[in-house]
């Protein structure tokens, strides 16, 4: 009977975490957007967090909490024709954090160039799904002039992940 009651104690709490990170995903989208004027998107900040909760959560949670999180803010903000293809993009960018860098993240003490190099990587295939997806939906022409945006949210995430993960690798957090 404890383990069972381990069980799903441990369950809950993988739930609710990947909620958490799912709702972190969303409001930290949502916080900051400028509006882009070829393709009718927005540049945020929320790769930031899709970031942090596959290097902390690891493949499963970053991979919803990208995909789900994301496209829930681009609903929420009234970017509702963006949603699908934001779930996707987001989603493959958290699985790929997490996929790739989660395991060293957690196994070392401290951030590690592969691990920002994962990111990078995560942030390039973040670029390549909205060209594709501008181009389908916009034209590929207009969807070109979008990618100088696109990477500076890509760095701009950068910039914001990479010193909260070193601050959160020197902090007690359950592992």
């Amino acid at each position: 009977m404890e383990s069972l009651e381990s069980s799903s104690s441990n369950y809950l709490q993988q739930i609710t975490l990947t909620a958490l990170f799912t709702a972190l995903v969303t409001i930290s989208t949502m916080i900051i957007k400028v509006p882009t004027v070829a393709t009718q998107g927005y540049i945020n900040v929320g790769d930031a967090m899709v970031f942090i909760a596959a290097m902390l959560g690891g493949p499963r949670k970053g991979f919803i909490a990208g995909g789900v999180g994301s496209a829930l803010a681009d609903i929420l903000s009234g970017y509702a024709a963006w949603a699908p293809w934001t779930l996707v993009i987001k989603a493959v960018e958290g699985l790929i954090v997490g996929v790739f860098g989660s395991d060293s993240y957690k196994r070392k003490k401290s951030l590690a160039v592969k691990e920002i190099t994962v990111m990078g990587a995560a942030a390039l295939w973040m670029v390549l799904g909205y060209y594709v997806a501008g181009g389908i939906m916009k034209g590929f022409s207009v969807s070109l002039i979008e990618i100088p945006a696109n990477i500076i949210q890509a760095v701009g995430s950068l910039i914001i992940a990479i010193p909260i993960l070193m601050a959160l690798k020197k902090t007690k957090l359950p592992k």
